[in-house]
Protein backbone atom coordinates (compact mmCIF):
# COMPACT_ATOMS: atom_id res chain seq x y z
CA UNK A 1 0.00 0.00 0.00
CA UNK A 2 0.82 3.44 -0.87
CA UNK A 3 1.81 6.37 1.93
CA UNK A 4 -1.41 7.90 0.78
CA UNK A 5 -3.14 5.09 1.96
CA UNK A 6 -1.50 4.37 5.40
CA UNK A 7 -2.92 8.00 5.89
CA UNK A 8 -5.89 7.20 4.77
CA UNK A 9 -6.38 4.34 7.54
CA UNK A 10 -4.83 6.75 10.18
CA UNK A 11 -8.18 8.56 9.27
CA UNK A 12 -10.86 6.39 9.28
CA UNK A 13 -12.68 6.39 12.87
CA UNK A 14 -15.71 3.85 14.84
CA UNK A 15 -18.72 6.05 15.45
CA UNK A 16 -20.51 5.19 18.18
CA UNK A 17 -24.08 6.80 18.56
CA UNK A 18 -26.65 7.02 21.49
CA UNK A 19 -29.97 7.95 19.83
CA UNK A 20 -33.53 8.95 20.63
CA UNK A 21 -36.69 7.65 19.34
CA UNK A 22 -40.26 8.73 19.88
CA UNK A 23 -42.13 5.53 19.26
CA UNK A 24 -45.20 3.54 20.74
CA UNK A 25 -45.75 6.30 23.18
CA UNK A 26 -42.97 7.10 24.60
CA UNK A 27 -38.93 7.80 24.66
CA UNK A 28 -36.71 5.08 23.26
CA UNK A 29 -33.32 4.93 23.68
CA UNK A 30 -30.88 2.98 21.21
CA UNK A 31 -27.05 2.42 20.36
CA UNK A 32 -25.65 1.70 17.17
CA UNK A 33 -22.19 1.36 15.01
CA UNK A 34 -20.95 3.62 12.29
CA UNK A 35 -17.82 4.78 10.29
CA UNK A 36 -16.40 8.04 9.39
CA UNK A 37 -13.37 9.35 8.28
CA UNK A 38 -11.41 12.57 9.11
CA UNK A 39 -11.34 15.83 6.94
CA UNK A 40 -9.05 18.53 8.33
CA UNK A 41 -7.11 19.08 10.99
CA UNK A 42 -9.63 20.92 12.89
CA UNK A 43 -11.42 18.17 13.52
CA UNK A 44 -14.63 17.61 10.99
CA UNK A 45 -15.40 14.17 10.38
CA UNK A 46 -17.85 13.05 7.57
CA UNK A 47 -20.14 9.86 7.81
CA UNK A 48 -23.70 9.02 7.03
CA UNK A 49 -27.31 11.01 7.93
CA UNK A 50 -28.63 7.53 9.19
CA UNK A 51 -25.55 6.81 11.54
CA UNK A 52 -25.57 10.70 13.20
CA UNK A 53 -28.23 13.04 12.75
CA UNK A 54 -30.50 15.48 15.58
CA UNK A 55 -31.77 11.72 16.90
CA UNK A 56 -28.54 11.96 18.30
CA UNK A 57 -28.07 12.12 22.53
CA UNK A 58 -24.31 11.18 22.62
CA UNK A 59 -21.64 10.90 20.04
CA UNK A 60 -17.89 8.87 20.04
CA UNK A 61 -14.97 8.80 17.83
CA UNK A 62 -13.04 6.01 18.37
CA UNK A 63 -9.24 6.98 16.73
CA UNK A 64 -7.18 4.59 14.93
CA UNK A 65 -5.22 4.61 17.96
CA UNK A 66 -8.02 3.27 19.73
CA UNK A 67 -8.31 6.31 21.78
CA UNK A 68 -12.23 7.70 21.84
CA UNK A 69 -13.24 11.29 22.02
CA UNK A 70 -16.27 12.64 21.53
CA UNK A 71 -17.93 14.57 19.10
CA UNK A 72 -20.86 16.78 18.25
CA UNK A 73 -22.94 16.97 15.40
CA UNK A 74 -22.25 20.05 12.84
CA UNK A 75 -24.85 19.62 10.50
CA UNK A 76 -27.14 16.94 8.38
CA UNK A 77 -28.16 16.62 5.26
CA UNK A 78 -30.53 13.49 4.77
CA UNK A 79 -30.95 14.08 0.97
CA UNK A 80 -27.79 12.84 -0.01
CA UNK A 81 -27.80 10.80 3.86
CA UNK A 82 -24.52 12.44 4.61
CA UNK A 83 -23.96 14.13 8.21
CA UNK A 84 -20.54 16.30 9.49
CA UNK A 85 -19.40 15.96 13.19
CA UNK A 86 -16.44 17.67 15.07
CA UNK A 87 -14.17 16.01 17.45
CA UNK A 88 -13.71 17.34 20.98
CA UNK A 89 -10.09 18.76 19.58
CA UNK A 90 -9.69 20.44 22.79
CA UNK A 91 -10.03 17.05 24.78
CA UNK A 92 -7.77 15.52 22.35
CA UNK A 93 -4.61 18.30 22.42
CA UNK A 94 -5.15 17.90 26.53
CA UNK A 95 -4.99 14.12 26.18
CA UNK A 96 -2.07 13.92 23.63
CA UNK A 97 -4.35 12.80 20.97
CA UNK A 98 -3.15 12.86 17.33
CA UNK A 99 -5.23 12.30 14.30
CA UNK A 100 -4.62 11.77 10.58
CA UNK A 101 -6.77 13.37 7.59
CA UNK A 102 -8.09 12.25 4.41
CA UNK A 103 -8.21 14.12 1.02
CA UNK A 104 -11.22 14.05 -1.61
CA UNK A 105 -10.59 12.30 -4.84
CA UNK A 106 -12.42 13.09 -8.36
CA UNK A 107 -15.52 10.85 -7.96
CA UNK A 108 -16.62 11.93 -12.08
CA UNK A 109 -13.14 10.23 -13.14
CA UNK A 110 -13.98 7.07 -11.63
CA UNK A 111 -14.88 3.88 -14.50
CA UNK A 112 -16.45 0.66 -13.98
CA UNK A 113 -13.35 -1.72 -13.46
CA UNK A 114 -11.55 0.57 -11.38
CA UNK A 115 -10.26 -0.91 -7.92
CA UNK A 116 -11.65 0.61 -5.54
CA UNK A 117 -11.67 -0.06 -1.06
CA UNK A 118 -14.07 0.23 1.18
CA UNK A 119 -12.35 0.88 4.65
CA UNK A 120 -15.08 1.12 8.22
CA UNK A 121 -16.32 -0.61 11.01
CA UNK A 122 -18.25 -3.81 9.43
CA UNK A 123 -20.22 -5.28 12.46
CA UNK A 124 -18.18 -3.00 14.96
CA UNK A 125 -14.66 -4.69 13.27
CA UNK A 126 -12.59 -1.69 13.29
CA UNK A 127 -10.12 -0.64 10.53
CA UNK A 128 -11.83 -3.32 8.02
CA UNK A 129 -10.54 -2.96 4.44
CA UNK A 130 -12.16 -4.57 1.83
CA UNK A 131 -11.28 -5.03 -1.98
CA UNK A 132 -13.58 -4.54 -4.95
CA UNK A 133 -14.09 -2.45 -8.38
CA UNK A 134 -16.37 0.41 -9.44
CA UNK A 135 -19.62 -2.27 -10.78
CA UNK A 136 -21.28 1.05 -11.74
CA UNK A 137 -20.39 4.95 -11.69
CA UNK A 138 -23.90 6.75 -12.31
CA UNK A 139 -26.46 4.22 -10.57
CA UNK A 140 -30.21 6.00 -10.27
CA UNK A 141 -31.91 4.81 -7.06
CA UNK A 142 -34.52 7.36 -5.18
CA UNK A 143 -34.92 5.76 -1.67
CA UNK A 144 -37.87 7.36 0.31
CA UNK A 145 -37.74 6.10 3.07
CA UNK A 146 -33.71 6.02 3.99
CA UNK A 147 -33.23 8.32 6.97
CA UNK A 148 -35.21 7.19 9.50
CA UNK A 149 -37.98 8.36 7.21
CA UNK A 150 -36.60 10.96 5.92
CA UNK A 151 -36.39 11.11 1.92
CA UNK A 152 -32.47 10.23 0.07
CA UNK A 153 -31.38 10.01 -3.21
CA UNK A 154 -33.35 12.36 -5.53
CA UNK A 155 -30.63 14.78 -6.49
CA UNK A 156 -27.65 12.66 -7.30
CA UNK A 157 -27.06 9.08 -8.75
CA UNK A 158 -24.48 6.60 -6.81
CA UNK A 159 -21.61 4.74 -6.95
CA UNK A 160 -22.47 0.58 -7.20
CA UNK A 161 -19.32 -1.08 -6.03
CA UNK A 162 -18.85 -5.12 -5.25
CA UNK A 163 -16.33 -3.93 -1.88
CA UNK A 164 -18.12 -5.58 0.48
CA UNK A 165 -20.18 -2.63 2.71
CA UNK A 166 -21.55 -4.32 5.41
CA UNK A 167 -23.83 -2.64 8.65
CA UNK A 168 -21.20 -0.80 10.14
CA UNK A 169 -19.47 0.68 7.16
CA UNK A 170 -22.15 2.89 6.62
CA UNK A 171 -20.01 6.25 6.70
CA UNK A 172 -16.81 5.08 5.75
CA UNK A 173 -14.71 6.15 2.53
CA UNK A 174 -14.90 4.42 -0.61
CA UNK A 175 -11.14 4.66 -1.71
CA UNK A 176 -9.20 4.70 -4.95
CA UNK A 177 -5.73 2.84 -4.70
CA UNK A 178 -3.89 5.99 -3.85
CA UNK A 179 -5.94 6.54 -0.88
CA UNK A 180 -7.90 9.26 -1.77
CA UNK A 181 -11.04 9.36 -0.58
CA UNK A 182 -13.94 9.12 -3.78
CA UNK A 183 -17.27 7.99 -2.36
CA UNK A 184 -18.84 7.37 1.29
CA UNK A 185 -19.99 4.30 2.09
CA UNK A 186 -23.87 4.19 2.40
CA UNK A 187 -25.87 0.82 1.82
CA UNK A 188 -25.64 -2.27 0.59
CA UNK A 189 -28.52 -4.60 -0.86
CA UNK A 190 -29.44 -7.21 2.07
CA UNK A 191 -30.06 -10.70 0.68
CA UNK A 192 -27.87 -9.63 -3.01
CA UNK A 193 -23.98 -10.00 -3.29
CA UNK A 194 -21.90 -7.85 -3.62
CA UNK A 195 -24.44 -4.70 -3.98
CA UNK A 196 -23.15 -1.93 -2.06
CA UNK A 197 -23.42 1.94 -2.60
CA UNK A 198 -21.80 5.33 -1.99
CA UNK A 199 -22.21 8.55 -2.35
CA UNK A 200 -20.00 10.31 -5.11
CA UNK A 201 -16.82 12.31 -3.50
CA UNK A 202 -17.84 15.28 -5.12
CA UNK A 203 -21.43 15.79 -4.19
CA UNK A 204 -19.79 15.45 -0.62
CA UNK A 205 -17.31 17.99 -1.39
CA UNK A 206 -20.18 20.59 -1.72
CA UNK A 207 -22.22 19.51 1.05
CA UNK A 208 -19.29 19.13 3.24
CA UNK A 209 -18.90 22.99 2.18
CA UNK A 210 -22.50 23.60 3.09
CA UNK A 211 -22.26 21.64 6.57
CA UNK A 212 -19.46 24.19 7.68
CA UNK A 213 -21.24 27.48 6.63
CA UNK A 214 -24.46 26.63 7.40
CA UNK A 215 -25.23 23.75 9.16
CA UNK A 216 -27.95 22.98 6.72
CA UNK A 217 -28.27 22.22 3.03
CA UNK A 218 -31.45 24.77 1.87
CA UNK A 219 -32.97 23.57 -1.53
CA UNK A 220 -35.75 24.96 -3.62
CA UNK A 221 -38.72 22.95 -4.66
CA UNK A 222 -40.99 23.60 -6.90
CA UNK A 223 -43.51 19.89 -6.24
CA UNK A 224 -42.85 18.73 -10.20
CA UNK A 225 -41.92 14.92 -9.63
CA UNK A 226 -40.16 13.81 -12.34
CA UNK A 227 -40.24 10.61 -14.35
CA UNK A 228 -38.66 9.10 -17.56
CA UNK A 229 -39.51 9.45 -21.07
CA UNK A 230 -38.19 5.95 -22.11
CA UNK A 231 -40.44 4.07 -24.24
CA UNK A 232 -42.68 6.88 -24.00
CA UNK A 233 -41.92 9.12 -26.93
CA UNK A 234 -44.18 8.49 -29.55
CA UNK A 235 -47.18 8.44 -27.09
CA UNK A 236 -45.81 12.19 -26.88
CA UNK A 237 -44.74 12.59 -30.14
CA UNK A 238 -41.77 13.51 -29.37
CA UNK A 239 -37.98 13.53 -30.94
CA UNK A 240 -35.65 11.52 -28.91
CA UNK A 241 -33.64 12.58 -26.00
CA UNK A 242 -35.93 15.83 -25.73
CA UNK A 243 -37.78 16.92 -22.25
CA UNK A 244 -39.03 15.33 -18.97
CA UNK A 245 -42.36 13.88 -18.40
CA UNK A 246 -44.01 15.44 -15.07
CA UNK A 247 -45.80 12.37 -13.48
CA UNK A 248 -47.24 14.48 -11.04
CA UNK A 249 -47.59 18.15 -9.48
CA UNK A 250 -47.90 18.00 -5.37
CA UNK A 251 -51.39 19.83 -4.95
CA UNK A 252 -50.95 23.66 -4.13
CA UNK A 253 -46.94 23.33 -5.20
CA UNK A 254 -45.45 26.39 -7.46
CA UNK A 255 -45.78 24.14 -9.79
CA UNK A 256 -49.65 23.67 -9.43
CA UNK A 257 -49.93 27.33 -9.05
CA UNK A 258 -48.18 28.25 -12.18
CA UNK A 259 -50.90 25.48 -14.05
CA UNK A 260 -48.79 21.95 -14.82
CA UNK A 261 -49.95 18.60 -14.26
CA UNK A 262 -49.28 15.27 -14.74
CA UNK A 263 -48.34 14.48 -18.22
CA UNK A 264 -47.31 17.16 -19.20
CA UNK A 265 -43.02 17.62 -20.95
CA UNK A 266 -41.17 19.57 -19.56
CA UNK A 267 -38.67 20.73 -22.53
CA UNK A 268 -36.19 23.69 -20.85
CA UNK A 269 -35.71 25.59 -17.56
CA UNK A 270 -34.47 29.05 -18.22
CA UNK A 271 -34.03 28.37 -21.54
CA UNK A 272 -31.61 25.46 -21.47
CA UNK A 273 -32.95 22.28 -22.67
CA UNK A 274 -33.75 19.64 -20.72
CA UNK A 275 -33.34 15.44 -21.43
CA UNK A 276 -35.10 13.03 -18.79
CA UNK A 277 -35.05 9.91 -20.71
CA UNK A 278 -33.39 7.77 -18.58
CA UNK A 279 -33.83 7.53 -15.12
CA UNK A 280 -30.38 8.32 -14.26
CA UNK A 281 -31.11 11.64 -15.93
CA UNK A 282 -33.37 12.76 -13.26
CA UNK A 283 -31.36 13.58 -10.75
CA UNK A 284 -29.34 16.25 -12.08
CA UNK A 285 -32.36 18.26 -13.22
CA UNK A 286 -34.26 18.12 -9.89
CA UNK A 287 -30.65 19.05 -8.44
CA UNK A 288 -31.26 22.21 -11.04
CA UNK A 289 -34.26 23.24 -9.51
CA UNK A 290 -33.20 22.65 -6.01
CA UNK A 291 -29.96 25.02 -6.39
CA UNK A 292 -32.17 27.81 -7.39
CA UNK A 293 -32.19 30.60 -4.61
CA UNK A 294 -35.23 30.33 -2.99
CA UNK A 295 -37.85 32.36 -4.28
CA UNK A 296 -36.12 32.41 -7.47
CA UNK A 297 -38.02 33.14 -10.69
CA UNK A 298 -38.07 29.65 -12.81
CA UNK A 299 -39.11 30.14 -17.08
CA UNK A 300 -40.41 26.08 -17.83
CA UNK A 301 -41.26 25.62 -21.17
CA UNK A 302 -43.77 22.53 -21.50
CA UNK A 303 -45.58 20.59 -24.04
CA UNK A 304 -49.13 19.71 -23.50
CA UNK A 305 -50.91 17.87 -26.37
CA UNK A 306 -49.49 19.31 -29.57
CA UNK A 307 -49.46 22.53 -27.72
CA UNK A 308 -46.14 24.24 -26.01
CA UNK A 309 -46.46 26.97 -23.26
CA UNK A 310 -44.43 29.10 -21.02
CA UNK A 311 -45.01 30.07 -17.38
CA UNK A 312 -43.06 30.76 -14.44
CA UNK A 313 -42.49 28.90 -11.39
CA UNK A 314 -41.68 30.28 -8.20
CA UNK A 315 -39.29 28.69 -6.37
CA UNK A 316 -39.85 28.06 -2.39
CA UNK A 317 -38.00 26.64 0.30
CA UNK A 318 -37.74 22.40 0.46
CA UNK A 319 -39.34 20.67 3.20
CA UNK A 320 -38.89 16.87 4.33
CA UNK A 321 -42.23 15.27 4.71
CA UNK A 322 -41.01 14.20 8.03
CA UNK A 323 -41.78 16.71 10.83
CA UNK A 324 -39.72 17.50 14.30
CA UNK A 325 -41.12 14.61 16.71
CA UNK A 326 -41.39 14.47 20.65
CA UNK A 327 -42.90 12.12 23.15
CA UNK A 328 -45.56 13.27 25.42
CA UNK A 329 -44.60 10.57 28.16
CA UNK A 330 -47.64 11.55 31.03
CA UNK A 331 -50.01 11.27 27.78
CA UNK A 332 -48.44 7.92 26.13
CA UNK A 333 -48.13 9.94 23.03
CA UNK A 334 -45.33 10.47 20.42
CA UNK A 335 -46.53 12.95 17.84
CA UNK A 336 -44.34 14.52 14.97
CA UNK A 337 -45.01 17.89 13.81
CA UNK A 338 -47.24 17.76 9.93
CA UNK A 339 -45.16 19.14 7.48
CA UNK A 340 -46.09 21.72 4.74
CA UNK A 341 -45.08 18.31 2.29
CA UNK A 342 -47.07 16.08 4.50
CA UNK A 343 -50.23 18.27 4.45
CA UNK A 344 -49.90 18.73 0.86
CA UNK A 345 -49.61 15.22 -0.11
CA UNK A 346 -52.60 14.40 1.94
CA UNK A 347 -54.33 17.24 1.13
CA UNK A 348 -54.99 19.11 4.56
CA UNK A 349 -56.36 22.35 4.76
CA UNK A 350 -52.99 23.26 6.45
CA UNK A 351 -49.75 22.73 7.74
CA UNK A 352 -50.93 23.16 11.65
CA UNK A 353 -51.45 19.81 13.82
CA UNK A 354 -49.06 16.91 15.12
CA UNK A 355 -49.58 13.50 13.61
CA UNK A 356 -49.96 10.99 16.29
CA UNK A 357 -46.79 8.22 15.57
CA UNK A 358 -47.27 5.83 18.69
CA UNK A 359 -49.91 5.37 21.47
CA UNK A 360 -49.27 3.73 24.75
CA UNK A 361 -51.23 1.25 26.27
CA UNK A 362 -53.26 1.93 29.50
CA UNK A 363 -52.10 5.82 29.17
CA UNK A 364 -54.54 8.61 28.64
CA UNK A 365 -54.21 9.22 25.17
CA UNK A 366 -54.93 5.20 24.56
CA UNK A 367 -57.99 5.48 27.20
CA UNK A 368 -59.63 7.99 25.40
CA UNK A 369 -59.62 6.65 21.88
CA UNK A 370 -56.63 8.09 20.31
CA UNK A 371 -54.79 6.28 17.58
CA UNK A 372 -51.40 5.97 15.71
CA UNK A 373 -52.43 7.91 12.55
CA UNK A 374 -54.71 10.40 14.13
CA UNK A 375 -53.88 14.17 13.42
CA UNK A 376 -54.15 16.19 16.50
CA UNK A 377 -55.62 19.75 15.17
CA UNK A 378 -57.22 21.69 18.39
CA UNK A 379 -55.59 21.53 22.27
CA UNK A 380 -58.37 22.48 24.55
CA UNK A 381 -59.69 24.43 21.49
CA UNK A 382 -55.86 26.06 20.43
CA UNK A 383 -54.65 25.14 17.15
CA UNK A 384 -51.23 23.20 17.29
CA UNK A 385 -49.45 25.41 14.91
CA UNK A 386 -46.30 23.95 16.17
CA UNK A 387 -44.81 21.31 18.23
CA UNK A 388 -44.16 23.44 20.96
CA UNK A 389 -48.22 24.21 21.52
CA UNK A 390 -48.73 20.25 22.43
CA UNK A 391 -45.51 20.48 24.49
CA UNK A 392 -46.41 23.41 26.61
CA UNK A 393 -49.84 21.98 27.47
CA UNK A 394 -48.38 18.40 28.16
CA UNK A 395 -45.98 20.67 30.94
CA UNK A 396 -48.97 22.04 32.29
CA UNK A 397 -50.90 18.83 32.67
CA UNK A 398 -47.67 17.37 34.45
CA UNK A 399 -47.58 20.25 36.47
CA UNK A 400 -51.24 19.77 37.72
CA UNK A 401 -53.33 16.56 36.07
CA UNK A 402 -56.59 18.13 34.46
CA UNK A 403 -58.86 16.62 31.59
CA UNK A 404 -57.70 17.86 28.67
CA UNK A 405 -59.81 17.95 25.08
CA UNK A 406 -57.98 17.08 21.57
CA UNK A 407 -59.86 17.38 18.61
CA UNK A 408 -58.52 14.78 15.95
CA UNK A 409 -58.69 14.10 12.50
CA UNK A 410 -58.87 11.01 11.51
CA UNK A 411 -59.71 9.72 7.85
CA UNK A 412 -61.23 13.44 7.33
CA UNK A 413 -63.71 13.02 10.01
CA UNK A 414 -63.00 15.30 13.33
CA UNK A 415 -63.53 14.11 16.34
CA UNK A 416 -63.19 15.15 20.09
CA UNK A 417 -60.96 13.54 23.05
CA UNK A 418 -60.69 13.57 26.27
CA UNK A 419 -57.44 12.79 28.32
CA UNK A 420 -58.77 12.14 31.87
CA UNK A 421 -55.88 12.19 34.47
Amino acid sequence: MSKGFNQLLDAVVRIDVREVAFESGARRYAGSIGSGVILSADGLVLTNAHVANPRAVELSITLANLERVSAKLVGWDHWTDLALLRIDVADAKRRGLKFATADFGDSDKLFPGQTVFAVGTPHGLTRTVTRGIISNNNRYFEDTNGVNGYETGAFNTWLQTDAAINPGNSGGPLVSEDGKVVGISSRGYLGANNLGFAIPANIAKKIVAGLVHDGAITRSYIGLMPGALQDLENYFALALNTGVLVNSVDPGSPAAKAGLRGGDIVLSIDGANVDGRFPEQLPPIQNLIASQPVGAKLRLTYKRGAQTTETTVITEKLESRVGEESALDKWGLSVRKVSRTFARENQLPDADGVLVIGVQPGFPAEVAGVSRGDIIRKINQQPVASLAVIQAAHAAYEAKPAPTLFEAQRDRRVSLYILKP
